[in-house]
């Protein structure tokens, strides 16, 4: 196992490349959200980090302002941001500031917390992640029960440095083809 100090240092390392070599897409994005949706440009969300210690989770905006379904209010241009997985790139700024991994269970609202079965609450001992177990098996395509079996198969498997970088790979590998993302019916 690669220690946790390694970990947090590989992903400390890699989100602030990416914030740099990254910089003219996110301006490119923040001006596509901004004349798509307004202002906001990012979305800020409070989620339970490792131990359910709340932290603020930022992406792209995505949905219009405004009482309807989350679902109406999921135009053409939230759909394929969030389908590309590009609103989740201001998530570096997270990883980068020690809040989440590059690689772990996604980090879910803070309400979601007490909810959890003493197994599910077991994907709170590390850091949430930019990618998961889950995301690589499907993304919103698995049932939230599966998910969740997935991020406490995540955790209590020791991750490995080889199977980080395996399950970044497939996510990645699954986003560049929009599998999984938006599932008919659902606005996430």
């Amino acid at each position: 196992m690669y220690a946790l100090w390694g970990k947090a240092a590989l992903d400390r390392g890699v989100a602030a490349l990416v914030l740099v070599l990254a910089a003219p897409v996110f301006a490119l994005l923040a001006l596509a959200v901004l004349l798509a949706l307004g202002r906001p440009i990012l979305f800020r969300q409070r989620r339970a980090g490792r131990h359910g210690a709340p932290f603020t989770l930022i992406k792209f905006r995505s949905m219009r302002e405004g009482p309807a379904p989350d679902a109406a209010r999921l135009g053409c241009f939230g759909l394929w941001l969030r389908a590309s997985g590009l609103d989740e790139l201001p998530q570096m700024i997270n990883v980068l500031r020690g809040e989440m991994s590059l690689v772990g269970p996604r980090p879910l609202p803070c309400d979601y917390t007490p909810l959890f079965s003493a197994p599910e609450a077991e994907r709170l001992r590390v850091k949430p992640g930019l990618f998961g177990l889950a995301q690589a098996r499907g993304r919103n395509a698995l049932p939230w029960a599966r998910r969740l079996a997935c991020d406490v198969e995540y955790v209590r498997q020791v991750p490995e440095f080889t199977t980080d970088i395996k399950l970044a790979m497939a996510c990645t590998a699954l986003l560049l083809r929009g599998h999984g993302a938006p599932m008919p019916g659902h606005a996430t």
